[in-house]
Formats: C-alpha cells, sequence, structure tokens
C-alpha cells in the first residue's frame, strides 16, 4: 500500500508539471481594482476575463466604464499602459408617458410583468408603443439603477447605470437603449401614429410638428413616420435651442447630472391622477 501511495504520488507529481497553465500572477492584481461588477459593460463577460484581457493588452483600462477614473489610472499605471478613453454610457428610455399623461384602454389582471402584459392585446396602454409600467426593467437591473415613480414611470439614476443592457432585453416595447452621456439631446417617444392619433392617447407624445427640425442645424434631427429623429453622427451641433419650441416636451435636454429639460413651450403638466380610460374596461386575463 505505501508503494502504490508513493506511485500515485509520482503520478500526481509528473501530470501536475505536465498539466500545469501559467497565470500571470499581474491579472489578481488588475481584478482587485476592478469594480467585481461583472456587468459586461466593458464588452468582455465579467471582471476576471476584462483582467485578463487588460493584461494581454487586449482591451484598454477605460472600457471599464464603471470603474472610478482614479482605479482606471491606477490600472494603466501598474500595467504601464495609456489608460484610454471611453465615454460612459447610460440607459435612456423613448418614453415619457406615465399614467398621468398617457391613457388605458383596458383593465389588466394578470402577471405583473411587461411581458405578460404585452402578450394579452399588447397591454393597457391606449399607446401601443409606450412604457406597460410593470418594472420588467426595474426588477432585471441588478445595480439598483432604475426606479419606477409614483406614476409607474422607470426613471434611470445615471450614476448607478452601468450600461449592462439587461433593461434593454428585459423591455417587450424596446424603449430602453444604450447612449453615451454626451447624446443629451433625446427624443422620448416611440409614438409613430399620427398627430390626431397620438394626442387622443398621450399629452407628451411626439406630433410631429417639425418645430425641433426648423430650430435645428440642417439634418441634425428629421421627420420619419411621424416621428422626430436625432442624428447623432452630427451630435456636435445638437443644442437646448431644439427642445424650445416642442409644444408637449417630447424632446428634452439632458443636464449634467443626467435629468431631462423640457422646453419653454411645453404645456405644464398638472394632473397627479391617472389619466381617464379611453374606452369600456374589459378584463383582461
Amino acid at each position: 500500500m505505501a508503494g502504490l501511495g508513493v506511485l500515485l504520488a509520482l503520478l500526481l507529481v509528473v501530470a501536475n508539471r505536465l498539466l500545469y497553465v501559467y497565470e500571470d500572477p499581474r491579472i489578481d492584481e488588475v481584478e482587485e481594482r476592478l469594480p467585481h461588477a461583472n456587468c459586461g459593460a466593458c464588452g468582455v463577460a465579467g471582471c476576471r476575463p476584462f483582467a485578463e484581457a487588460l493584461v494581454q493588452g487586449q482591451a484598454a483600462p477605460s472600457q471599464c466604464t464603471v470603474n472610478s477614473d482614479e482605479m482606471t489610472l491606477a490600472i494603466a499605471t501598474f500595467l504601464g499602459v495609456d489608460p484610454g478613453r471611453q465615454e460612459k454610457r447610460v440607459a435612456r428610455l423613448a418614453c415619457a408617458g406615465g399614467s398621468h399623461v398617457a391613457a388605458t384602454r383596458a383593465r389588466y389582471q394578470g402577471l405583473k410583468s411587461c411581458r405578460a402584459a404585452a402578450l394579452v392585446s399588447g397591454g393597457d396602454k391606449g399607446c401601443v408603443w409606450g412604457c406597460l409600467g410593470l418594472a420588467d426593467c426595474e426588477v432585471s437591473c441588478d445595480f439598483k439603477a432604475i426606479r419606477m415613480d409614483r406614476f409607474s414611470l422607470p426613471q434611470v439614476d445615471a450614476a448607478r447605470c452601468t450600461a449592462c443592457g439587461d433593461c434593454v432585453d428585459a423591455c417587450p416595447r424596446d424603449l430602453f437603449s444604450l447612449q453615451p452621456v454626451s447624446h443629451r439631446l433625446w427624443v422620448a417617444c416611440r409614438n409613430h401614429d399620427d398627430q390626431d392619433e397620438v394626442t387622443s392617447h398621450c399629452d407628451v407624445a411626439c406630433t410631429a410638428c417639425g418645430r425641433c427640425v426648423a430650430d435645428s442645424p440642417a439634418g441634425l434631427i428629421t421627420l420619419r413616420d411621424d416621428l422626430a429623429e436625432i442624428d447623432y453622427e452630427q451630435n456636435g451641433l445638437a443644442s437646448p435651442v431644439a427642445i424650445e419650441r416642442c409644444p408637449t416636451g417630447a424632446i428634452v435636454w439632458f443636464d449634467q447630472d443626467g435629468r431631462p429639460l423640457k422646453g419653454a413651450d411645453a404645456k405644464k403638466v398638472l394632473r397627479k391622477e391617472p389619466l381617464r380610460r379611453l374606452e369600456p374596461l374589459p378584463r383582461a386575463v
């Protein structure tokens, strides 16, 4: 038995030498300086693989937009590389139709989920393009960057958002997208109905009036299928002037803290209760 034990030990030693895979010790050092969010915003599936990519020179430290500037610089100094430059991205919602401004057309009673409600005749909103307000995005966000306000509309905390994309996947209406923070001009609407139809469903929808187009540099904003569309290839030309005459406030300008600002001509929203229902209320289950 003793001889067998010695033989097996020798075999393990030989196997260890033959099968040993070298791992650069700097990987552990770099991983310690990462935020351990494992959000995927850097384009790599987790902080450990990202640390490996950094050590191998296949990524730049600034690709982690969740990390602090100090830690990014510390990683770059440790590895002796340029930190690079990567603009932070945040999740943006293309809808402002909370329950106080967007009418409903049915009473939904079922699983509290946007995806489930969308399967039942498209949900209860009069606007078939709008947010259903059942918080799938909030539930999907592991970083508590999304909260539902009193009108059942998602609010994104830009400081907490890691641009992981979970809310993009969770929304059955495809209302979320990841945008660089420099994209401060934003159309908070996805409705492509004509003006009469859209105003019957929502007070803050884009009516395709064209005022933002007229007030902006040529080509920055266009109207396509009855909805304003921003060409971010010309983002350097964007300014708050474009929002000033929007009558519904559907086009907004994000301030430095990530708060949406409406123009001077936007109709003030005074209603604090849910908007009246448009149709008799069939029970949706």
